[in-house]
């Protein structure tokens, strides 16, 4: 098969792919230049980092990952972005047990991702019945004690470590609710998943997550609250109507993390990069 010159990049993680950013627009400078940014690029790196602001500059496209993305950006850089979600295959929804409530927390156990909120909720008072699932490798100092020394408190609460993908989408499916704890999200993974799996969500207010799920989602408790978010569990243990709430409001975002829509919209980014779109809007790099 042959291959012509390469007529665009997209780049992933304003920050992190700095150097292979400025090594293209210095190469190609007439050539689409794709900039995909995370939530540690809308959220931290833009605003303090020399090298993730150059890759803005350089940039003729960005994408951001959900609606609220847009709003984090410099107002410079706006005209030049759009949304693009995530998707996943959607899995037939289980049927769930009617005398236990499974609430599972899915990500590594790093600060961003805030486990130890998970944890001390686990920790909390509980109606017998609610049992508390967290998976994610221990990537930080003491998050593996943590999630131990909550396992010898709590007899509901069990860290199963790192799964694979496949049987951590099957866990996400059987679970009755998603826990996402996060501080920082540039558009949560498994959120989608969660959706696409007939599975609620209870998410930490935070931008990423309502730009995922809506304003007006009621399944929102705040960043570190772990009381908030035992009260939120007892709530969809207690009152059947206020889960099938949930369940539906997840349900009408599904359409946003469809695989087809997510290709969709792709194919129209990169059509309307090589037409020239939006390219003059990049700054030049200037010679050293």
């Amino acid at each position: 098969m042959r291959h012509g010159p390469a007529q665009a990049m997209v780049a992933l993680h304003a920050r992190r792919s700095a150097a292979s950013i400025r090594a293209w627009a210095q190469a190609f400078p007439d050539k689409p230049l794709i900039v995909v940014l995370t939530g540690t690029d809308l959220y931290r790196d833009i605003h303090t980092d020399q090298d993730a602001q150059q890759s803005l500059a350089l940039a003729t496209h960005l994408v951001v990952l959900q609606d609220a993305g847009l709003a984090a950006l410099p107002e410079a850089w706006r005209s030049k972005a759009r949304v693009i979600y995530q998707s996943a295959p959607a899995l037939k929804p289980a049927r769930k047990s009617s005398r236990r409530l499974g609430v599972l927390m899915v990500g590594h156990l790093r600060d961003e991702k805030d486990p130890l909120t998970f944890m001390r909720a686990a920790s909390r008072d509980f109606e017998a019945g609610i049992h508390f699932e967290q998976i994610g490798l221990a990537l930080e100092p003491g998050s593996a004690e943590a999630a131990q020394a909550t396992t010898q408190r709590s007899p509901r609460y069990r860290w199963l470590g790192g799964l694979p993908r496949a049987a951590t989408r099957q866990r996400i499916k059987r679970a009755h609710v998603l826990v996402n704890c996060s501080r920082m999200e540039g558009g949560a993974h498994v959120i989608l998943e969660a959706v696409q799996s007939g599975t609620p969500v209870l998410a930490s207010r935070i931008s990423g997550n309502l730009g995922m799920l809506g304003t007006d989602y009621a399944g929102y408790f705040g960043p570190g609250d772990d009381a908030q978010l035992a009260a939120l569990v007892r709530r969809c243990a207690a009152e059947p109507e206020f889960l099938r709430l949930l369940q539906r409001q997840c349900s009408e975002r599904a359409y946003l993390f469809a695989p087809q829509e997510e290709k969709r919209l792709v194919i129209n980014l990169l059509n309307s990069s090589l037409n020239g779109d939006l390219v003059a809007t990049a700054t030049p790099l200037k010679a050293s």
